[in-house]
């Protein structure tokens, strides 16, 4: 049987692999439920003292799956994918992340939230919610301003356009570009270091770091998500997605 997710414990390090290569690690409803436990159970495993996400080299997530997502979109805010948000927030580990390829929606904002990120030089980020008729999402619209300053920010989320990895280490959202074969192993290293640190200078560090941003952060994820739930419902995202199935280009002159 295939596995969307792949999840492995070696050494103190728990690794979550995204394993859709053939949908370019697009996310399902059922993904976000599965990593939600396995952040919650990471979190509480002795055995888990550092966890990297990452995907393959030529892709670390296309973001939604588009398909699952119009069968399944999130109708308040104990859907799966919020859940997913707040353990995030919620993590008190080092997170990591290897990204190589492209990045879309989620597989962005979720770096927000991870303590150490690197890149393969192919790596693309993108943040494509006005460009669907919708609204940021993960407190990116928080925490984006803060990383990049506003103006780049309001570039990212107003235009939509793709980014590169040297454009994301310039602003801080990832900590080295590195070639694609390489940037998964590197990211390993740099956690087996982590792991081999003392756990409470590690959490104790980490929260002391995101102290005063937590309650603001999880905050700004229910007033998106209250948004981005109103503005699915509308007729730009109606648009929006009718011309992604139908592989058009969208017409908002009348939304």
């Amino acid at each position: 049987m295939h596995q969307d997710l792949l999840i492995h414990t070696e050494a103190g390090v728990t690794t979550i692999t995204f394993n859709r290569v053939e949908k370019k690690n697009s996310f399902t409803e059922a993904m976000y439920a599965q990593l939600t436990q396995a952040l919650s159970a990471a979190d509480a495993d002795a055995a888990t003292r550092v966890l990297v996400f990452q995907g393959d080299v030529t892709v670390f997530s296309a973001g939604n799956d588009i398909g699952d997502f119009l069968n399944n979109p999130p109708a308040n805010e104990e859907a799966a994918v919020f859940q997913f948000l707040r353990a995030l927030v919620g993590f008190s580990k080092p997170m990591l992340a290897a990204v190589c390829g492209p990045a879309v929606g989620i597989g962005t904002t979720l770096l927000l939230h991870c303590d150490l990120v690197y890149a393969g030089d192919n790596a693309a980020f993108s943040l494509p919610f006005v460009n669907l008729g919708l609204c940021p999402e993960a407190a990116s619209s928080l925490l984006l301003p803060q990383m990049l300053g506003y103006h780049r920010a309001a570039e990212a989320l107003l235009l939509g356009e793709p980014f590169m990895a040297e454009a994301a280490l310039e602003v801080g959202l990832v900590n080295r570009v590195l070639p694609p074969t390489e940037c998964n192993a590197y990211a390993q290293a740099q956690a087996k270091k982590l792991a081999a640190k003392p756990l409470a200078s590690l959490v104790a560090t980490k929260r002391l770091m995101k102290q005063g941003q937590q309650a603001a952060t999880l905050q700004r994820i229910e007033q998106e998500g209250h948004t981005f739930g109103q503005l699915l419902r509308g007729p730009a995202a109606k648009e929006a997605f009718s011309a992604f199935m139908q592989k058009r280009r969208p017409d908002f002159s009348g939304c």
